[in-house]
């Protein structure tokens, strides 16, 4: 479902944006789509406690590793059977 909404901007803004947006051969109401997907897009969902959390649970463990060379060379050879 989709929902309408409604902003007002001043004259100025809405020339620029009207220039914009014919510009890139888009409808203002496709300008303003994209340009909110991309705002939202840089925003991070879940808040940065959260993944803070998460990284310090997940560094209380130990786990055995290997040199980075080595890792990428036993990858390759799985990938190659």
């Amino acid at each position: 479902m989709s929902k309408r909404l409604q902003v007002v901007i001043p004259d100025p803004e809405m020339s620029d944006i009207q220039r914009l947006a014919k510009r890139e051969r888009l409808t203002v109401g496709e300008w303003v789509r994209r340009a909110l997907r991309d705002a939202r897009a840089r925003r991070p969902v879940i808040d940065p406690e959260t993944k803070l959390k998460a990284v310090r649970r997940g560094a209380q463990y130990s786990f055995p590793t290997a040199d980075l060379e080595q890792m990428l060379s036993e990858i390759e050879r799985g990938y190659q059977g």
